[in-house]
């Protein structure tokens, strides 16, 4: 996997696959940086960067790393209280990314997503995440809503974000009623038209849904997913 971009390619030369890094490449601009003190790193114009990456969006530098170190579900729910965050079909690379940038900040455990029609972690991703994921544990699952009941019997409440007006079969409370505290969470989000799909929305113990005072219907995934986050770690004592 190139990965590309200042904060990616810092963040992989510090993170899980920092062993794997086989070359990087810069411009003399971006070999400048400090960080990169000590890093043997090759020389290259922008436009070579951009040919090995695929991306314009390099900001003079990129890196060869191993494959993307998926974590298991079983070490997710392991922890003690653990706060994870599903995404139910996000397709787009730039709201993965971002969800993941803002999981990590908020100090959550991990991150679940499906294995199939989902977006996965690709170097688009780690460039939306400013190198995030290189320190977020990510796992792949076959089946979300099997995953919730597995979360659930391991003593975590699932909550899954829901559009007030969504016209699911209950009625979601506000995202700051329940009590985030104690047991482990798994904030459940859908998809970026769809939502959560039926079984998935079952599955979870409770629905949840941010107010929507203005006249745009919903807020985008990666938005709810900050907004919600933050409740969470100031419900869990853990914002201030």
């Amino acid at each position: 996997m190139i990965v590309y971009g200042r904060n990616p390619v810092y963040e992989a030369l510090r993170g899980r696959r920092s062993a794997s890094v086989t070359g990087v490449w810069a411009t003399s601009g971006a070999a400048r940086e400090p960080w990169l003190k000590g890093v043997p790193v090759r020389p290259a114009t922008a436009q070579e960067i951009e040919r090995r990456c695929g991306s314009s969006a390099h900001q003079g530098i990129c890196a060869d790393v191993g494959p993307y170190p998926y974590t298991g579900i079983d070490e997710l729910l392991a922890g003690e209280s653990p706060l994870l965050v599903a995404l139910d079909q996000v397709q787009d690379p730039q709201n993965l990314g971002s969800i993941c940038r803002t999981a990590e900040c908020a100090g959550a455990s991990g991150v679940v997503i499906p294995e199939r029609r989902a977006a996965e972690v690709t170097p688009a991703v780690c460039k939306a995440s400013a190198g995030a994921v290189e320190h977020l544990a990510v796992a792949r699952v076959r089946n979300m809503a099997d995953f919730l009941s597995q979360a659930s019997a391991a003593g975590c409440w699932c909550y899954g974000a829901s559009a007030e007006q969504g016209g699911a079969a209950r009625a979601p409370v506000s995202y700051d009623s329940p009590d985030y505290g104690g047991a482990g969470v798994v904030l459940v989000l859908g998809s970026e038209g769809g939502g959560l799909r039926p079984r998935v929305a079952k599955a979870c113990d409770e629905l949840i849904a941010l107010p929507l005072l203005g006249r745009v219907e919903s807020l985008g995934v990666s938005a709810a997913a900050a907004a919600i986050l933050y409740e969470i770690l100031q419900s869990r004592g853990r914002g201030g």
